[in-house]
């Protein structure tokens, strides 16, 4: 039988961990980019920052987020049809600190925007975006993945993105070839 290396037969050795604590610290192990959500529902602004966003499909083009169901905010992502997504440039880590947490109306204060025709707002400066219509939800566990169809998009060529990873950010920088 091949020998199974340490690290492997310490995990395997020890009851599955069932603290969340730890259970977030091995997922923070897993590099993301940054984003802020935002939405247009019942005349008001809604954004949140996530780094659950993935793309999903190119044709048609799909893009993934995910959001608590016990979001204060979950109702106006799941019921306004549609949502803008800003990838946050590695100078945005303010905005992902103030879009985090308090009422919209801090959350918004301050932050150079762009109003869509949509009524979304889009952050300025932003790696890249994406505006999307509501294509599907998912349940799944604690949170729904909110799926969009993408509308529109666009990007900076020369803005590297902010990243976030064991709950610290940073940006990405390219090994040497």
């Amino acid at each position: 039988m091949p020998k199974m290396p340490d690290d492997l037969v310490a995990a395997a050795a020890r009851p599955a961990l069932q603290e969340p604590a730890e259970y977030r610290k091995a997922l923070s192990c897993f590099a993301t980019g940054v984003t802020v959500i935002t939405a247009r529902w019942q005349g008001s602004d809604w954004g949140m920052t996530c780094n659950s966003f993935a793309s999903v499909s190119l044709e048609p083009r799909l893009v993934l987020w995910s959001i608590r169901k016990a979001a204060t905010s979950l109702e106006a992502f799941t019921q306004s049809g549609g949502f803008t997504v800003s990838v946050l440039s590695h100078q945005q880590e303010a905005i992902a600190r103030q879009f985090a947490t308090g009422d919209m109306a801090a959350r918004f204060a301050g932050v150079p925007v762009q109003r869509q025709t949509n009524q979304r707002q889009r952050l300025t400066g932003a790696a890249a975006w994406f505006d999307c219509q509501l294509h599907q939800l998912v349940d799944a566990g604690d949170h729904h993945i909110v799926i969009g169809q993408v509308q529109d998009f666009g990007w900076q060529d020369d803005a590297s993105a902010l990243t976030f990873w064991r709950s610290k950010f940073g940006q990405f920088e390219a090994l040497p070839a």
